[in-house]
């Protein structure tokens, strides 16, 4: 399978995609698909996962910093 990768979306969920397992806090394993959203605003009525209801209500855009060349 491919690595896992989470991408943070700008004012939305984040996506993640590759070899992943998402478990609950009493290891319990949750049914996803090979790529899917978690919920980062709270809104969502699918927590863990998002639904869209972030959409106008939320807002982030978070950057990784550069690293500077040698």
């Amino acid at each position: 399978m491919a690595k896992a990768q989470i991408k943070v979306n700008d004012n939305g969920s984040y996506r993640i995609s590759g070899d992943v397992e998402l478990i609950d806090a009493e290891g319990n394993v949750f049914e996803t698909k090979p790529s899917f959203s978690l919920c980062r605003c709270g809104l969502s009525k699918n927590k863990p996962f998002c639904d869209g209801s972030h959409k106008g209500h939320f807002e982030s855009c978070v950057r990784a910093e550069k690293k500077e060349e040698e």
